[in-house]
């Protein structure tokens, strides 16, 4: 189709087309015309904002050389110290630390260093002070866990936190240790920044620095450190006081086992060289000893560490020792005659320790009995029992057999050798009937009683067999103490600590994580404590407020406990021998009751309202020693406070005599 005003071969006259304007704004080829006054503003501001850069950068490299002169890593290591404070602010102990010279990674075989690279930062030769691939990577698995589990530092910013900065986790801190880290990539070779590190890092064990680690743990230097020694010592970096391994060898030996993995992975050692490594065996060096030592300082050094961060200045950390309160449970354990042992445990119902006796005397032996210690711990893990029978439906008014018992040969007997025939759990749980306690796990079942024990915070291993009703599987006194305080405060499982709790995260703001009883469960648990003190087993408890709580005794009485709570303080008592002999007498109704009266008294305020109880002789004891067979007949004397009972009745065959409230029901009849 041809165009009608001129055909192909015109050429149209010049005339023909006129000029056309350009538009508004826009220059004659369609571009939009710039302001020169507005070019020159812009070109004003772009020059402002790199004049401020420069300037930021400026007094950033001016705030550096003062406050990180690189100076201050090449120093000679000075001890750190951290000062314990009670809930009050009051300083109760202070901890000094295990220092050697620093080390210098050109003159240590390459698996030592390697070992270090490979679990903590792989990229680490690799990256300038920040790896943003570890930092993603961290920043997903924390997103999936809904919580920070780990974090994607690299050595460099670990050397910049240990050396220059606090360990607060604010924002503030994290973009100074970001800066100090690229200081510090700038100025040093990658050789010395590891130097460095590996000379000031914690190996817990209240030891510093890689040299004295290697001393400490293997007894010898750092050069002649083997693959799996190498190992050992990088793994401790993930949590060195948890993992330290004069405490937990295991925990250290299977974090090892990863690191050589990890060095096999990052092509450090070959698959011949990963598979000849072995747990690594230690040579242990004593720590020195330290000032103001005591149980709860041990205990909670750990996490006060983790909490000072590693700055080789002093620290004062705070902790949840109530310093009257402890002061009251000394002179409480001050009753235990000069054969036997003590343990204390005082907590508030969420899990603040504040008052903990490991043995009659520090000074005499540091093994902490209340944390270290799993002992049998009688009738008080029928609480277990009976949880497991509340949450199978059963009420306290319900109904049990306190009648003799067998199960596949084994026959548990009551501690009196008295039956009183169908009772409600009520009654059982306050007399502390050990057929009617076993009775109850067999028809809900072991697994359900383990369960509810798991609930409450019990992590030591349990035996699910017909015996774990009368609490024959050992537990630490912490743990049983943990348990009660779940029923105090109604919410489980409690997490012991000796640090005030931090201030919750923006993911813990949106739910709780604690379980809770339902309001008539909790109602019946209470009943059934109360009943013991009221009428039971622990009347020589009782104070003049209402107090829950459970004794326990075990085989021949080795092992006497009392556990319960009053007035928002949740204490268990622990007495026994170290040696494992029986006390004669002993019971969780004498002794460890009385103890927990003494110092709930002074501790809350209550007044004791105990019966009178002989101080050599428990009455829930005595008629286990008292019972004697003529004839036919079967004779028993019972002492309590309404003075000596003789009991009789028709002999029904040999079954073996228990304590008081517990034995530990050997199906081959050794109590």
């Amino acid at each position: 189709m041809h165009d009608h005003q001129f055909e192909s071969g015109d050429t149209p006259s010049v005339g023909s087309f006129a000029p056309v304007a350009p538009a508004q704004g826009f220059d004659p080829f369609g571009q939009p015309l710039v302001d020169p006054k507005r070019r020159r503003s812009r070109w004003r501001w772009i020059r402002w904002v790199i004049s401020g850069i420069l300037l930021l950068l400026m007094a950033a490299v001016a705030w550096l050389a003062v406050t990180a002169p690189l100076s201050k890593s090449l120093q000679p290591i000075a001890p750190p110290s951290i000062a314990l404070t009670d809930s009050h602010g009051r300083m109760f102990a202070r901890r000094g630390a295990v220092t050697d010279r620093p080390v210098d990674v050109t003159r240590l075989p390459p698996h030592v260093w390697q070992a270090f690279v490979a679990i903590e930062d792989r990229r680490f030769y690799h990256h300038w002070a920040i790896d943003p691939r570890g930092i993603a990577r961290a920043a997903w698995h924390n997103l999936r866990a809904g919580h920070v589990r780990e974090g994607g530092s690299t050595i460099t910013q670990q050397l910049s936190k240990l050396v220059f900065l606090n360990s607060d986790r604010t924002a503030g801190r994290k973009i100074r240790e970001v800066m100090v880290a690229f200081w510090l990539e700038a100025w040093l070779s990658k050789d010395q920044i590891l130097s460095r590190y590996l000379s000031n890092v914690y190996f817990g064990d209240n030891v510093y620095g890689l040299r004295a680690a290697a001393h400490h743990y293997f007894g010898k230097a750092p050069e002649d450190l083997g693959v799996s020694e190498s190992a050992m010592l990088a793994g401790l970096m993930k949590a060195p006081s948890r993992l330290a391994p004069s405490t937990n060898l295991a925990g250290a030996q299977a974090r090892e086992m990863l690191v050589v993995n990890a060095m096999k992975e990052a092509g450090f050692i070959d698959a011949a060289t990963a598979a000849k490594a072995r747990p690594a065996r230690l040579h242990l060096r004593p720590v020195p000893a330290e000032i103001g030592g005591s149980y709860f300082a041990d205990w909670v050094l750990p996490a006060a560490r983790d909490q000072a961060g590693g700055g080789y200045e002093q620290r004062s950390v705070q902790t949840t020792l109530d310093s009257r309160m402890q002061r009251a449970a000394e002179a409480a354990a001050a009753q235990v005659g000069s054969k036997g042992q003590v343990a204390i445990v005082a907590m508030k119902p969420d899990g603040r320790v504040v008052a903990m006796v490991g043995g009659k005397k520090y000074e005499d032996s540091g093994f902490n009995r209340a944390t270290q210690a799993r002992r049998q711990p009688g009738s008080t893990f029928k609480l277990f029992v009976y949880l497991a029978a509340l949450r199978s439906g059963m009420t306290p008014d319900s109904k049990v057999e306190d009648r003799p018992i067998t199960i596949n040969g084994w026959s548990p007997a009551n501690a009196d050798r008295s039956y009183r025939g169908m009772i409600t759990l009520r009654q059982a749980f306050a007399r502390s009937s050990n057929v009617a306690a076993v009775r109850l796990a067999q028809q809900v079942g072991p697994d359900a009683v383990v369960k509810a024990a798991r609930d409450l915070g019990i992590t030591s291993p349990l035996n699910a067999d017909p015996s774990l009703a009368l609490g024959t599987s050992g537990i630490t006194l912490l743990e049983l103490t943990r348990a009660y305080a779940a029923v105090a405060g109604n919410a489980y499982p409690v997490v012991p600590h000796g640090l005030p709790d931090p201030p919750p995260g923006w993911i813990d703001r949106f739910w709780d994580h604690k379980s809770h009883f339902s309001d008539h469960q909790h109602d019946q648990l209470l009943d059934l404590l109360s009943a013991t003190v009221k009428q039971g087993t622990a009347k020589a408890a009782a104070l003049d407020t209402q107090v829950f709580g459970k004794t326990g005794t075990t085989q021949d009485n080795r092992d006497a406990i009392f556990a319960g709570f009053a007035d928002g303080l949740v204490t268990a008592v622990w007495v026994g021998r170290d040696d494992n002999k029986p006390i004669p007498g002993l019971a969780g109704g004498g002794l460890p009751a009385r103890i927990w009266r003494s110092f709930m008294a002074q501790a809350t305020g209550a007044r004791p309202l105990g019966v009178k109880v002989p101080e050599a002789v428990d009455p829930d004891a005595v008629s286990a020693s008292g019972n004697f067979t003529l004839g036919n007949m079967d004779f028993g004397l019972d002492l309590d406070e309404g003075g000596l009972h003789l009991r009789a009745k028709p002999h029904e065959g040999e079954a073996p005599a228990e304590p008081e409230d517990g034995s530990d029901g050997d199906p081959e009849g050794n109590e």
